[in-house]
């Protein structure tokens, strides 16, 4: 039947079970009550559809269907009314999220009887309507409930002489002790943690429930567990922000779907990811971004067809499960995501403006045989179709129809997904550290920390592979820190151990626009007890320049405290020297790209002799980077370089392979 929620699944109710258990509730083997099943179906049947859990259709739905704009309906695709009941029933927004349902939502209606009533017609009352759960006492000081359960027990009596000695009793001389009255506007949630807060031998009876101490009716305690369980499913299976289905209910729909679909062929996946978004949550905060991402939601179910699936996936990702629609049909459908996306956002007023890159993917764009699913296989090509769009300048769409098309993209998205596996878990990932020499002292005083990763799927990854996907993903940040906060903690042990180097760490161009950046990384020094000298970043000059007056903030924070900052790549794309004075640095690293030539080419040796010569004047040191022969180290030497760095000296090594005490002295070799 349309509209109708279904009942939770095994899942749900396994997760309700523990959550429940979580907050006291476990229930006795003993009844709870003598009503029928059929007034208990009857009472969890008008529950459910109250609260359309899995989305029975609103009236903002049918609205949504009838507009003509800029909505996509089921008559532009001839779409059989089965398909949309198929999926209807778990429309994409809810009209309330599950953790908000209120305990009004469940009550039912019963009659009221003064306190003084004589007992036996109070039981007439029951005996004439079956359905009847309880009565409503009135006339005390506060209302209280008296259930068809109660009654039975008092009349019953020890020795069965309980309806003869009533005969005279008035209502008043059955109440219970203790009973249970909830207001109205309370939330199944806090509801439940109410009635385990009483004693165990009444926290099963029903519950009266009142609106400023007038009575509404009875709820069945039955009744309020039941969607309590529904509640749970619910939070589950669907995102909290945006109140679409996450990633796991999409999964789990799609598989059911799919086999009537994909066989024909009429079946895609868009997989959606808005450009610019974490310049909204740096700059406006993350408020702002969450409210970005709620309208973008209902903009993303405005394009879909009710028969449709849109479910958010990660931080600002979103995947469209697309029934009984060709390839041109799904093309349409992501042209309108695409724009919109385009149009502004208003928040607190202000505009803000993002743009969206969508891949879409097609039964006949993945091969027929593979190891992962249909669904996976088509989410994954997706994905590397939207990675491909944002590649190609961002706010558009893409679909990826050859294999030859797809290859690159798929590494990248391969390497995208794995990268975000391995930082979860933490394996795979781990830190290098190739030292410096010192050409004064022949000392190695300083490592370079250098970041590797073997996947176990993929195999050893090259950085200069998965450092620019997880700079172009947003993963830089999270990598980044990581990177940092291992470097510390090797410090630290190198200090205890009574051997001091000091350690320099890149940093990317996203991390560096992180206003925090300065202070997180003196944080993270003064947690490991570490002495800021000790420690370096390392910058491109892209970087710096990108914010120049941000940048130079950042810097000069960190240089007050101590630590050094060095101009990495010195020697590539726009250097000049006249950058040296503009940034706050204290080494200069010239790139292995000149450091190359510099024992063969004369100008390069003179080129980099007046590069040397200028940084000594600004009083900064100057490393050679990508030293690699001894001819190259005495060049470098004759021409007053401060620190060499490359395959001569050292390759980057874990931790525990570096040279200590002696060993780490340059042979005489190097120096003859």
């Amino acid at each position: 039947m349309r509209g109708r929620c279904t009942r939770p699944s095994s899942g749900g109710a396994l997760l309700a079970a523990i959550v429940l258990h979580d907050i006291g509730y476990a229930p006795e083997a003993a009844d709870v009550g003598s009503t029928p099943s059929t007034e208990r179906a009857s009472s969890s049947g008008s529950a459910e559809m109250s609260s359309s859990p899995n989305g029975s259709r609103t009236s903002d739905d049918a609205t949504r269907d009838s507009d003509s704009s800029p909505g996509v309906h089921d008559d532009q695709f001839n779409i059989p009314r089965t398909v949309s009941d198929q999926i209807d029933v778990n429309a994409n927004i809810l009209p309330v999220h599950g953790s908000d349902r209120l305990v009004q939502e469940l009550v039912d209606p019963c009659p009221s009887v003064p306190v003084d009533a004589p007992v036996p017609e109070v039981e007439r009352l029951f005996r004439r309507d079956r359905s009847l759960r309880a009565v409503v006492v009135t006339g005390a000081a506060v209302p209280a409930l008296l259930t068809r359960e109660h009654l039975a027990e008092e009349l019953t009596g020890t020795y069965g002489f309980g309806r003869s000695l009533h005969t005279r009793s008035r209502v008043a001389d059955l109440l219970a002790g203790e009973e249970c009255v909830l207001p109205h506007d309370i939330s199944l949630v806090e509801a439940a943690r109410r009635i385990m807060q009483r004693t165990r031998d009444t926290r099963y009876r029903d519950v009266l429930v009142v609106d400023r101490n007038r009575p509404l009716g009875v709820v069945s305690i039955t009744a309020l567990f039941e969607a309590l369980a529904d509640v749970f499913e619910q939070i589950a299976s669907h995102d909290p922000l945006t109140q679409l289905p996450n990633r796991r209910l999409l999964e789990e729909r799609g598989q059911r779907v799919l086999p009537d679909w994909i066989g024909c062929g009429r079946f895609a996946v868009l997989y959606v990811d808005l450009d610019g978004f974490k310049p909204v949550n740096d700059t406006l905060g993350h408020r702002a971004g969450d409210d970005v991402l709620v309208q973008f939601a209902q903009r993303l179910s405005s394009c879909v067809r009710p028969s449709d699936l849109v479910a958010r996936v990660g931080g600002d990702e979103f995947a469209l499960l697309l029934l009984d629609a060709t390839a041109e049909q799904a093309q349409v459908i992501a042209d309108r995501v695409v724009l919109a996306a385009s149009a502004p956002f208003t928040i607190d007023g202000e505009s803000v403006f993002v743009s969206a890159s969508v891949g879409l993917a097609v039964p006949d764009d993945v091969p027929a045989t593979c190891s992962l699913t249909p669904l996976d296989m088509l989410l994954r090509r997706a994905d590397t179709a939207m990675l491909e769009a944002k590649r190609r300048g961002k706010g558009r769409s893409m679909r990826l129809t050859s294999p030859s098309d797809a290859a690159l993209p798929e590494r990248r998205a391969a390497i995208r997904l794995r990268l975000r596996a391995a930082m979860e878990s933490g394996t795979g990932l781990s830190l290098h550290y190739q030292p410096k020499l010192d050409l004064a002292t022949g000392r190695q005083t300083t490592v370079e920390a250098l970041l590797r990763w073997t996947d176990g799927i993929l195999g050893p990854v090259s950085p200069a592979e998965f450092i620019p996907v997880a700079e172009s993903s947003g993963q830089i940040l999270r990598l980044g820190q990581w990177v940092l906060e291992q470097a510390c903690e090797q410090l630290e042990r190198w200090m205890r151990a009574g051997q001091e180097r000091a350690v320099a760490v890149n940093v990317s161009p996203l991390q560096l626009a992180v206003p925090t950046l300065a202070d997180d990384i003196l944080q993270l020094l003064d947690q490991h007890g570490i002495p800021p000298r000790l420690f370096k970043v390392e910058v491109t000059e892209q970087a710096a320049v990108a914010d120049l007056v941000h940048a130079r903030a950042q810097l000069e924070r960190l240089l007050c405290a101590g630590v050094g900052v060095a101009l990495d790549d010195f020697g590539t794309g726009y250097s000049s020297l006249g950058r040296l004075r503009d940034l706050p640095i204290t080494i200069v690293k010239i790139d292995k790209s000149i450091v190359d030539r510099v024992d063969t080419d004369t100008a390069e040796a003179l080129l980099i002799g007046g590069v040397i010569d200028a940084a000594h004047a600004l009083g900064l040191t100057v490393t050679a980077e990508g030293v690699e022969r001894q001819s190259q180290l005495e060049c470098l030497r004759q021409l007053g370089c401060d620190t060499v760095q490359g395959f001569l000296i050292a390759r980057p090594q874990p931790a525990d392979q570096l040279p200590t005490g002696s060993a780490a002295t340059a042979p005489l070799s190097l120096f003859t």
